[in-house]
């Protein structure tokens, strides 16, 4: 990609040229004016991780959203795979994340999704790009009267919740199982907890005081070792640890074995297997099973 976007997002140390004020006002016009169409105002939905830049990036990204005519939804503090989910829901435009994931506190992005809560395309982002870097939006900006107005989704946190609940087999119950969580001191510290406890799980939480400064300081899916520690010292049935921003985890098992995607994986597919749920796979008919 160009000067801006990279494979994930826009993303960099906070304060500093590309992930500062300027930057992100000037991405909230142009995703603004990407998706105007006549007789509708353009509807953005903002989201953001713990980081103590998300204040700074989230007003910005309202201002020029703002600006432009759109009208931005505030979400606050929600995992991103949370954010992609409302902004599907709410039938917005767009979804905007300010997060740099699994990066220390310093660091900060934007990321972009479109009104399917999938990455934008190729395409998309560079058109955004030579909106914000040839400065193309001075012209059309909209009358006074036509600027948009800032809204803040107060039950956002609920409604994912009730989603991710709904995605957990009605036959299963995690009642009786004892879980540790690490949500890193990031997007996960809520709702995590939340949505576990609700499902029956006797939960500990390790590293979920987020300060603005401590997300992913030696916890969370990167440092997972506290995590096995703690499991063990509870005598836990397993242990799950996020990253900043929610969308990565790493499990560990009774015994603090650290288990990686590619176990998860396989136990996905061992489960689907011996369920005989993977019978009509396209390529079903030219193995033999």
């Amino acid at each position: 990609m160009g000067v801006l976007f990279g494979t994930d997002g826009i993303r960099g140390e906070a304060n500093k040229y590309p992930v500062n004020a300027e930057i992100a006002f000037l991405v909230g016009q142009a995703v603004t004016y990407l998706f105007k169409r006549e007789g509708h105002r353009t509807r953005i939905i903002i989201g953001k991780d713990t980081r103590i830049s998300g204040y700074m990036l989230e007003s910005s990204l309202e201002a020029g959203i703002t600006s432009m005519g759109g009208n931005p939804y505030l979400v606050g503090v929600l995992p991103t795979p949370g954010i992609a989910f409302i902004t599907q829901s709410m039938r917005a435009d767009a979804g905007i994340v300010v997060s740099a994931s699994h990066n220390p506190y310093e660091d900060n992005g934007i990321k972009i999704f479109g009104k399917d809560g999938l990455k934008l395309s190729d395409r998309e982002e560079e058109e955004i790009e030579d909106l914000v870097l040839h400065r193309k939006l001075l012209d059309k900006l909209p009358k006074p009267k036509d600027m948009g107005q800032a809204f803040r989704l107060e039950d956002a946190h609920g409604r994912y919740i009730v989603f991710l609940k709904n995605t957990f087999p009605k036959e299963l119950s995690m009642e009786g199982m004892k879980i540790v969580l690490d949500t890193a001191n990031g997007a996960t510290y809520k709702v995590a907890p939340e949505v576990f406890f609700e499902l029956g799980a006797d939960i500990k939480v390790i590293n979920n005081s987020p300060n603005g400064l401590n997300i992913n300081d030696g916890c969370g899916s990167l440092y997972p070792e506290g995590l096995s520690q703690k499991v063990i010292e509870m005598g836990a049935d397993c242990g799950f640890a996020f990253d900043g921003d929610g969308d990565r985890l790493i499990a560990v098992d009774e015994l603090g074995n650290v288990l990686t995607g590619d176990h998860v994986l396989i136990l996905c597919g061992k489960m689907l297997k011996d369920e005989n749920r993977l019978k009509n796979r396209p390529d079903s008919g030219n193995r033999n099973e």
